[in-house]
């Protein structure tokens, strides 16, 4: 659109066009509200987007962000989205070898199934059956927690009285969640699985005293109530451009190409200066709702920056013209790719990987994650591809901090994705680099990013993808009634490091439109 006019008043300003800016400014346009949103670059979505990055190939990846869970279902609803997601069969495929020989551990496709395949790899029912427990416990817990996430924010002892399960709260909210791995589980593969989830995007060991590894997990198995993690249909970017929709069609103006410079406020007005390709403009707002991170928040007020944040993944994009053969030939590819393909994650591997990283040296076996999007949502690929067998793979590597790549970026970016194919590699028949699509220019259809390189993108800070450490859904100090207050009244925090941001969710461009929407009727 063209450049707001100078001086132009607006109900509301939103900084950054990402999933949470944007369902902030549908909330407000709808209630009524003249809404500007400002977006450095030239698209709406932020991270949460498909692009096509392999030149001269149809195929659509959700680039940055790859599923959904934690996007409640009454955001869709109130904002009418079009927008739907697909549950996968299987949940998780974990190669290993085990006596000499290939074998997994495959969870999904049915009970029954999946208890052969614990006592198959284990050889009886006790680790399944602490499976079943464990998550029974975290399933109940995500009942009663989900629902509070696009509420006030409740107290400590509010949030444990609705749990109501003293020792699901001191498993989850007190005890280093590698206590309870230990104490339910034996076998190392099986921990790991369960480990998992308490380190993506986090730098932690399974006993930091922080807990900062809990708050990680915690936020992985509640999401709808269920913990389940799914396919968003047409790719990540079909959320975002639902919600761009339904902004724009409230009344909200979206300005792309507009970058967010300076917030001066006296906490009842706000006067936002902004830069494009031709000059610098001002708007005026009763409210700023800010959806980068606390960082660039700090720099738009002026104000002391919070502690520096740090990201700790790795980010692999791939095309395959065929999926891999396996090693276990008791498992499809089909199966075990379409759920979280788990790699060198064993729960010493993990430890070992983090004690490495620690120590300043990127892992020798990292661990990471890989999961087929186009066998459950083939829309994402142009027919004629689909036909010819091709697919994605997303990869998510661990414990890859932002500080070892701090040196020489591009040489470490390129020693960890070796490194990290070779993991790979290990599980499979035949090299994952055979499997891999060409470009239009021949070239292997590969993309890694390091976490500098999610800085450099993206803009977020340290390339932590929750824009700083995750918080615990309760009110503490600070915080205020929504988890979105800032020290002016009139700016608001609506990005993913709001109390209860992270992930894609929604959930923090939901509460600050209510925290606005509230201070207008007082």
């Amino acid at each position: 659109m063209p450049a707001p006019e100078k001086h132009r008043r607006y109900d509301a300003v939103v900084v950054g066009g990402g999933h949470n800016g944007l369902v902030a400014a549908a909330y407000l346009a709808r209630a009524g509200r003249s809404v500007l949103v400002l977006e450095r670059l030239a698209h709406t979505g932020g991270a949460a987007v498909s692009t096509r990055p392999f030149a001269g190939v149809d195929a659509r990846l959700s680039r940055y962000s790859y599923l959904v869970s934690l996007l409640p279902a009454k955001i869709v609803r109130d904002l009418g989205l079009d927008f739907r997601v697909r549950a996968r069969t299987v949940s998780s495929y974990t190669p290993a070898e085990r006596d000499g020989r290939p074998t997994g551990l495959l969870v999904g496709g049915g009970e029954q199934r999946t208890r052969e395949a614990f006592a198959r790899l284990t050889g009886s029912d006790r680790e399944y059956r602490a499976w079943q427990s464990f998550y029974g416990m975290t399933g109940r817990v995500a009942r009663k927690v989900f629902p509070t996430l696009t509420e006030p924010l409740p107290t400590r002892a509010e949030l444990r009285a609705r749990v109501d399960d003293e020792d699901a709260w001191r498993t989850l909210f007190e005890e280093p969640i590698g206590v309870a791995i230990e104490d339910r589980f034996t076998d190392d593969l099986v921990r790991g699985v369960v480990l998992t989830d308490a380190l993506i995007g986090t730098f932690a060991d399974a006993h930091d005293p922080g807990l900062k590894q809990n708050r990680c997990f915690l936020y992985h198995v509640i999401g709808g109530g269920t913990g389940d993690w799914n396919v968003p249909v047409g790719g990540m970017g079909a959320l975002t451009d639902a919600l761009a929709a339904a902004a724009r069609t409230a009344g909200a103006d979206l300005a792309t190409g507009h970058e967010a410079v300076r917030v001066r406020t006296d906490g009842r007005e706000a006067e936002v200066t902004f830069r494009t390709a031709d000059g610098e403009g001002t708007v005026v707002a009763r409210h700023v709702l800010v959806g980068a991170s606390p960082h660039a928040l700090a720099e738009l007020t002026g104000d002391e920056p919070p502690a520096p944040a740090e990201g700790a993944q790795l980010k692999v994009n791939m095309l395959l013209k065929r999926l891999p053969r396996l090693r276990d030939r008791s498992v499809d590819p089909r199966e075990a790719f379409s759920g979280t393909f788990h790699i060198a994650e064993g729960y010493e591997e993990l430890a070992a990987a983090h004690a490495q990283a620690a120590a300043g040296e990127l892992p020798s076996a990292p661990p990471s994650e890989i999961y087929c999007h186009s066998l459950t949502d083939p829309t994402i690929l142009v027919p004629e591809l689909v036909e010819r067998g091709w697919h994605t793979l997303t990869l998510f590597g661990l414990h890859t901090p932002a500080r070892l790549f701090a040196a020489d970026n591009d040489t470490a970016r390129e020693e960890l994705l070796k490194a990290t194919l070779a993991q790979l590699d290990a599980h499979l028949a035949e090299p994952i680099t055979d499997c891999l699509a060409t470009d239009a220019d021949g070239r292997p259809c590969i993309e890694a990013k390091t976490p500098l390189d999610l800085e450099r993108d993206l803009g977020l800070p340290g390339g932590n993808i929750f824009h700083r450490e995750l918080s615990w859904p309760y009110a503490q100090d600070g915080t205020g009634r929504w988890g979105v207050e800032t020290r002016h009244p009139n700016v608001l925090l609506c990005g993913a490091g709001a109390v209860r941001g992270g992930g894609v969710s929604g959930v923090p461009g939901h509460n600050a439109a209510m925290a606005v929407l509230e201070q207008d009727a007082t």
